[in-house]
């Protein structure tokens, strides 16, 4: 009779050898700001057996330690010791909303050998520890930058993320559903169970679980991004039902509709005020080099096809799908500007209302969580998109850097950005358990 003990070390044996392998995978031949822009390169795809794993372990600040902020700002701990915070909001009281969340279970996701590799890398990265299922509230009662209460505002949730406020009722984005909770001004807590709106696509795969929300500017519809199920719908297009998508939910009855498809992994959402024009930041997909294929921002048109899983940046055959729809691919709308490859851009705000220098007065403020496939990494950082005439115009701007370390360990991975009630920016990090406030040295008079 086998001896399980000797079979695990066996199992234990390959996985850490492989994961030695993946390691030692393809390295990039462009620089990061070659896939950056309204026209990235795009080199061709290069498949590898084993795809590149090259990823920044979670190592946590130091007491003292702290992002660099750019030139002109300054960045301070706004809260600290939380329990995986990943999502912010801001509420017309000033009150920030911090969802502490993480991956629900997800039994059937990462089946088999390369599964098992991934979820070792992901518990490397700090992304393996068990979703806090919460929602906390931080007040600054006298808006000096300092918080001076801290309570847990909603609990027992399902891997929450996105939150938006409209009217006296607040939606929260679980991995499966968004429920709707009736919010009283100045309330330090929420007790009733809420009422579900609508289901959103989860199962026992869920492999992109996070679910933000945005409300319209007259408060009648939401809209959700839905991740795909898988990196290029290996698991059938039957398991990708109303995923990679940004679907459009009515308030009042919860009956919804895809607004827009193709869009692999989308997360933060932003109105353009100039045009009031819906964007997006996308994760594109992985395992075909450390060029490709590059996250992106990008405007979102009601009825738009972007590419996934048939394609990449517009018209970009992916030949690892096997049943193309020549068709859709034919219609697949190129993103406006990439934000390179692998960046894992998740985080998105508009700037407005920031108190920064000028150089951030009209943009798209982004959280960029960091690379895992990717050698050198990429990403881990805080970026600004400057805007002109309702586009992105010009180069990116770094706002918060050295999250990672020069051995290539991660201190913190940026991930949610808000701007509060103060003109500073906020940004959720979720390996440092600490939520920053960014402002300017010099305030605008």
């Amino acid at each position: 009779m086998a001896n399980p003990r000797i079979n695990m070390l066996n199992i234990n044996i390959v996985l850490s050898t492989m994961l030695v392998l993946t390691a030692c995978g393809q390295q990039a031949t462009l620089p990061v700001a070659a896939g950056i822009g309204p026209s990235p390169t795009l080199p061709p795809p290069n498949k590898t057996l084993i795809p590149t794993v090259n990823i920044a372990p979670a190592k946590g600040w130091s007491s003292n330690g702290m992002p660099v902020a750019a030139p002109g700002t300054k960045v301070v701990v706004l809260a600290k010791e939380l329990n995986h915070p990943r999502w912010l909001y801001v509420l017309p009281n000033g009150d920030v909303l911090v969802a502490e969340t993480n991956a629900p279970l997800k039994p059937d996701d990462g089946k088999g050998i390369k599964g098992k590799i991934m979820k070792m890398v992901m518990k490397r990265a700090g992304a393996s520890v068990p979703s806090p299922n919460r929602i906390i509230l931080l007040r600054d009662s006298n808006g000096d930058g300092v918080v001076d209460q801290k309570s847990t505002f909603i609990e027992n949730l399902n891997s929450p993320f996105g939150m938006t406020l409209v009217g006296h009722d607040l939606y929260v984005a679980n991995s499966d559903a968004i429920v709707k909770f009736l919010y009283v001004e100045n309330a330090l807590s929420i007790t009733d169970k809420g009422q579900k709106l609508v289901d959103l696509p989860a199962g026992t795969i869920n492999h992109h679980w996070t679910k933000n929300i945005i409300a319209n500017k007259d408060g009648t519809k939401l809209y959700a991004t839905v991740g795909s199920n898988s990196n290029v719908a290996e698991n059938g297009m039957e398991a990708e039902t109303e995923r990679a998508a940004i679907l459009e939910v009515d308030i009042k009855s919860g009956q919804h509709t895809v607004f827009a498809s193709g869009l692999r992994n989308p997360n933060g959402m932003a109105w353009e005020p100039e045009t009031g024009v819906l964007w997006t930041v996308v994760n594109e997909r992985d395992e075909i080099g450390s060029d490709l294929v590059p996250d992106y921002l990008t405007s979102v048109k009601q009825g738009g096809f972007y590419g996934w899983p048939y394609s990449y940046y517009g018209q970009h055959i992916d030949d690892r799908v096997k049943s193309q729809n020549t068709k859709l691919v034919a219609s697949a709308i190129p993103p406006d500007y990439a934000l390179g490859p692998h960046t894992a851009s998740l985080g998105l705000t508009w700037s407005g209302g920031n108190q920064l220098p000028a150089e951030f007065k009209t943009g798209m403020f982004i959280g960029q969580h960091g690379s895992w496939n990717r050698k050198p990494l990429s990403g881990y950082k805080v970026i600004f998109v400057p805007f002109n005439t309702g586009k992105p115009a010009g180069e990116p701007i770094d706002v918060l850097t050295g999250f990672v370390d020069k051995d290539g360990d991660a201190f913190g991975r940026p991930v949610g950005v808000a701007i509060d009630k103060q003109g500073a920016l906020l940004v959720a990090d979720d390996v440092g358990n600490t939520i920053w406030r960014v402002t300017a040295i010099h305030p605008p008079r």
